[in-house]
């Protein structure tokens, strides 16, 4: 195992260069001329942008200029900057944009699209070098010679060009999480009216939400008299008539409570009347996220990532919301890159024979991929049972509760890189037993209520970014839910030849609720799996 100074000999030893490896530009001005070389800073706002051009060496070629974020305001922006470009010999140039929420993305789309290569600079970099030149002194103009200084350093980043697929997934993710921190409130706003209402019925049955006879009983009757005046047979009456499970224990429980409810509070039918607002529109948010979660199933299974599903402790949204995060896996040359984007290592203050070990993590990094790293990092503590072995040690060795997510995070980087880098189904004691990745999203689907054709549709996508040695096993519980028996392994040419049989034209043509078995076998041909029929009950083999 490497000690701690050869770790820091390693990473010391990947400087190579003072600027960013993605901002790099000495060899293209070096080619250009830094006098014929040209960057173009540009400060951006909500309607309108500010925008200069300097060369290499900093001598300014276009003073500071206002322009509109409008199509005739590019168009002259870009005007100037052409005609400039020619009297002043340009060979080459960049477009330094300073990142500033999403205002400076029609500015980057506008000039890509007029055949400019654009770069990001981070506020905090052209922070720094404003206050070094002009210390207390915030504008504009002072913003956008930060720019230019920060870029001619090194620091206007060059970003990978995002897949559509993952854009939607992060799109998708970002807004189901939403939806769910606000539901959250909603159910704590629902509490404290059901608590008014009817005092203690939520602690006698525990989660209401999680128990919806009550729910449905608490909306209906609104206090507890009426729960008393209606009895055990009325209240089943009431659920059974609005198709809600129950069972009788849990009524008496409920009609038990009601003998010793206290008396409600002032204005009840008001309280009942907000219940009822709030849970409705609970209930439709819940709608709204499930719809959102089988979108990010059918994006998912477009990407590599779906093969974490055969790792225990992660989930298809969990999947799909680390995969909307991270963006294409060829961005990233090593897992190191994941855990330094997400910024999960410990910060170093070195100086002379004064170096700390471990510090704590650093603060600036990407938050939004390093909160679902963690997020996984915390399941796997609770549902891997790999997992929980290390946490119990860890544990043991008095090692706190948020140093064992980021230690099962980092693990969890290394051991997901070369499933998904690699598009395989990584061996690690993590994954014993591993799950099936075609029975988890097909259990996925059948509990959103997703249609049958849609199903297929997404399970045969799945198909193609799982290795082909895996395919048997992955046949294996399909082919028990089919009821279908064992049958040899097929060879390649009655594979190609079973995968151009199509389902009967009567099936084609039928809509509405397919049954499983409809589906099964054309998934289990896709996987290669010889499908042998079962003799009529009552007919003998001829063997």
């Amino acid at each position: 195992m490497a000690t701690t100074s050869c770790r820091r000999r390693r990473r010391s030893s990947r400087f190579t260069s003072v600027a960013k490896p993605s901002g790099a530009l000495h060899p293209r001005v070096q080619k250009a001329q830094p006098e014929h070389f040209g960057i173009v800073a540009i400060d951006c706002a909500k309607a309108r942008f500010k925008w200069m051009l300097a060369d290499f060496y900093g001598r300014i070629l276009v003073p500071p200029t206002l322009a509109e974020q409008t199509r005739q305001g590019f168009r002259e922006a870009i005007a100037a900057l052409r005609q400039a470009q020619a009297s002043d010999e340009l060979r080459d140039l960049v477009i330094a944009i300073e990142r500033t929420g999403a205002y400076h993305k029609p500015v980057q789309r506008a000039y890509v699209a007029a055949g400019y290569e654009t770069r990001i600079v981070h506020p905090l970099a052209s922070k720094q070098f404003r206050r070094i030149a002009d210390p207390g002194n915030k504008t504009d103009d002072t913003d956008l010679l930060a720019i230019v200084r920060a870029t001619a350093n090194g620091f206007g980043l060059l970003e990978p060009s995002r897949d559509p697929i993952y854009t939607q997934l992060q799109l998708l993710a970002r807004h189901r999480r939403d939806l769910v921190t606000k539901n959250a409130a909603l159910r704590n706003q629902i509490h404290v009216e059901l608590d008014a209402l009817m005092p203690g019925l939520a602690a006698t049955v525990g989660d209401i939400f999680d128990h919806e006879p009550a729910l449905v009983i608490a909306r209906h009757a609104g206090s507890a008299p009426a729960i008393q005046a209606l009895g055990l047979e009325g209240l089943a009456r009431l659920l059974e008539a609005r198709g809600v499970r129950f069972q009788r224990r849990g009524l008496e429980k409920i009609l038990a409570w009601t003998e010793r409810a206290p008396e409600a509070a002032e204005c009840p039918l008001i309280h009942k009347r907000i219940m009822e607002c709030l849970d409705d529109e609970r209930r439709a948010r819940l709608g709204s996220i499930r719809a959102l979660e089988r979108d990010l199933a059918a994006s998912l299974v477009r990407t590599p990532y779906v093969l974490l599903l055969s790792f225990p402790g992660i989930n298809v949204v969990s999947a799909a919301e680390l995969a909307g995060e991270m963006g294409p896996i060829a961005n990233y040359p090593h897992d190191g890159a994941i855990t330094g984007r997400a910024g999960l290592f410990p910060s170093r203050s070195q100086s002379d024979r004064v170096d700390p070990a471990d510090g704590p993590p650093v603060r600036q990094a990407n938050h939004a991929p390093r909160y679902i790293i963690l997020l996984i990092g915390e399941n796997l503590l609770t549902c891997n049972g790999y997992f929980r072995g290390l946490a119990e040690r860890w544990r043991a060795m008095g090692v706190d509760r948020r140093v064992q997510c980021v230690r099962a995070a980092q693990r969890f980087c290394r051991i997901a890189y070369p499933m998904v880098a690699g598009q395989q189904v990584f061996r690690h004691p993590g994954r014993r037993p591993r799950h099936k990745i075609l029975e988890k999203l097909l259990k996925f689907y059948i509990e959103h209520e997703t249609p049958m054709d849609r199903i297929l549709r997404d399970l045969r996508s799945a198909i193609d970014a799982i290795p082909p040695a895996e395919h048997a096993m992955e046949a294996e519980p399909l082919r028990a839910a089919l009821g279908s028996p064992p049958s040899p392994a097929p060879t390649t040419a009655d594979t190609d030849r079973r995968r151009t049989v199509r389902p009967p034209a009567s099936s084609r043509r039928r809509s509405g609720p397919r049954p499983l078995r409809e589906i099964l076998p054309a998934v289990l041909v896709r996987l290669g799996v010889k499908m042998v029929e079962s003799n009529p009950k009552g007919e003998t083999d001829s063997t």
